[in-house]
């Protein structure tokens, strides 16, 4: 999937949380922009791919078009009737689905070309077992494409916006911050800036659910530096986003003063993406 179609990619995550193929479909969609990402990061999409951590699996879907045979790996099988579905729909078939642990991949050493990680390492239980992991099963000369975001960010504190963009996470901590939302989503939905079908903690509270944190690891640029040290890989390239509000609204000398301070990084900064070779 190489074409980005900006319209598609709003309708469908705007419904992507409907259900496990609304969201694999949202994913195959967004992969365009993923692809693109990559080959400006230099990684050649070849041989074998692991999407290890791959969700509903349409990003997956989206890696095997472009290579030789992609296998989408994630803890619980949510792929089972999303991606398997959108995968005989689009007749994809060098894509594998396996329910596996990320920190004890169900592959022999060496089997992969390529391990794409986006957005998994903080969803993890061991950052430094994921990463052994990666480095395990990749060949000799192989890449792991690795992204993910500060957990005192916007986006990598996984929690959705309020009407008011009150960073309530910054202000209270992002633990209790959760237990507001989940109260928010249970009894005023509309303090809430997502409807409940791009809101999985409306959405399950309409079930009578509670959403499970599942943030498992805060991110930081120094934790990510320090996991990616130990890991055995050899970085090639590091590129940090830092969000549009500080890219519009602090003066450039400034905001680069605020991008080298340990926490006001990890606020401003809304992606990392890492290339890293195993040599």
């Amino acid at each position: 999937m190489r074409a980005v179609d900006d319209a598609a990619i709003q309708a469908a995550a705007a419904t992507r949380f409907r259900s496990e193929y609304h969201y694999a479909v949202f994913e195959y969609l967004r992969s365009a922009k993923v692809i693109q990402a990559l080959e400006r990061a230099g990684v050649a999409l070849r041989g074998r791919v692991l999407d290890a951590g791959c969700g509903g699996g349409g990003t997956a879907l989206s890696l095997a078009e472009e290579s030789a045979f992609a296998v989408g790996l994630d803890l619980e099988a949510r792929f089972q009737d999303a991606g398997t579905r959108l995968a005989g729909e689009k007749g994809v078939r060098n894509v594998r689905f396996v329910q596996g642990d990320g920190t004890r991949l169900p592959f022999r050493g060496g089997s992969f070309d390529l391990v794409f990680s986006h957005s998994v390492i903080e969803h993890v239980a061991s950052a430094e077992a994921y990463l052994h992991e990666c480095h395990r099963v990749l060949r000799a000369g192989g890449v792991l494409y690795l992204s993910t975001a500060p957990y005192l960010s916007f986006a990598g504190a996984h929690l959705p916006r309020l009407l008011v963009p009150i960073p309530l996470h910054l202000l209270f901590g992002r633990r209790i911050a959760f237990r507001v939302f989940c109260g928010l989503a249970k009894h005023a939905p509309w303090s809430l800036q997502e409807p409940k079908e791009a809101n999985t903690f409306i959405a399950l509270a309409e079930q009578g659910r509670e959403k499970e944190d599942d943030l498992l690891q805060s991110v930081t640029v120094r934790s990510l530096t320090a996991w990616v040290s130990a890991s055995g890989f050899r970085l090639l390239r590091e590129d940090r986003h830092v969000t549009g509000f500080f890219r519009r609204f602090v003066p450039g000398p400034v905001r680069r003063l605020l991008e080298r301070t340990p926490f006001t990084q990890d606020v401003m900064i809304g992606h990392i993406q890492c290339v890293l070779q195993k040599p």
